[in-house]
This record gives structure tokens, sequence and C-alpha cells, in this order.
């Protein structure tokens, strides 16, 4: 049975993908506010290691949570290439840092598949699924999920 064409599109995925170490990552895209450049964050005391700090956007104070710090990748670097997704969570916007960023991925839903529960830096709670394009997978997170969880309840406060 073939569905109308407004139903089809609306099913698709449309995520930004980014990397964390050699894991790529992605997220939906209607979450992102807008893509920067690092930048020096003010810190803030007594917070997690992960949570890097706060920058003023524009008036408002947004914390930066370093991805690659959250899920033990490794000492971070911070190069050219290094991005903060600005993300726009509802009532809360909050600053990822990740590796890079790729591109927009457009999935069907033929093409997002359960995540296994295996061994990923991840809880798999977290998951969405395994978006799968040619021969690139992408480990798709629920972010809003991921960030109102416990531990990034404390980003809240250090954000008031």
């Amino acid at each position: 049975m073939n569905m109308p064409l407004q139903q089809e599109q609306a099913n698709l995925v449309e995520a930004l993908a980014f990397t964390l170490g050699k894991e790529e990552y992605g997220i939906d895209i209607l979450k992102v506010q807008e893509i920067r450049g690092y930048e020096a964050v003010t810190r803030i005391a007594n917070a997690p290691d992960y949570i890097k700090g706060v920058i003023n956007l524009r008036g408002v104070i947004v914390p930066i949570v370093d991805m690659r710090i959250k899920f033990n990748l490794g000492t971070p670097t911070y190069d050219q290439f290094t991005v903060v997704i600005i993300l726009n969570l509802g009532s809360r916007v909050v600053g990822m840092v990740v590796d890079s960023v790729s591109d927009v991925i457009t999935l069907t839903p033929e093409q997002v598949k359960p995540a296994p529960a295996m061994g990923t830096a991840l809880n798999t709670d977290y998951l969405v699924g395994l978006g799968t394009i040619d021969e690139r997978m992408l480990i798709l997170v629920d972010i809003d999920k991921l960030m109102a969880s416990e531990e990034m309840g404390l980003i809240e406060k250090l954000a008031a």
C-alpha cells in the first residue's frame, strides 16, 4: 500500500550528524538552534568536569556540556574543528561540545534500527536507534532524554 507523499515525508527523520571520538552520532535537527565554534567559557565552581561552564549567548546564559568528557572518550582537544551545538530543548538552551559536525542526514523509518544493548558509551535509554545510510552508521541520540537525565538536572541549577 502506497502512503501519500505528505505522510511519507512526515515519517522522515532529519538528523544533524556529529562526531565524538571515532563514533558518529545524530540528533534531531529540530532541536538545533545554531552551531558555533568553541570559545572560552566561564567556569562554575564545583560543577562536574563535563560541564565546561557557561557562555552568554545574546543575553541568555547557556551551560556548555562537553559530551566527550561526559561519555569518557579520552582527553578532549579544542581546535578549529571543535564545535558547540546550541540546542533548544523546550524552555532550556544548552550547548554541547563535539569533535566536529558533518552534515544533515534524512533517514527513512526503514533506515533506523533499534539500538542493540551492548557496550556503548551511552546508556541505551538515551538512544533512539541506529541510522544507516550506505556504509555510514549514526548513533541516534534522544537529546531531550539525555539532557533531562538526573545528573544533567545539575545544568539547570547552574544556569539559574
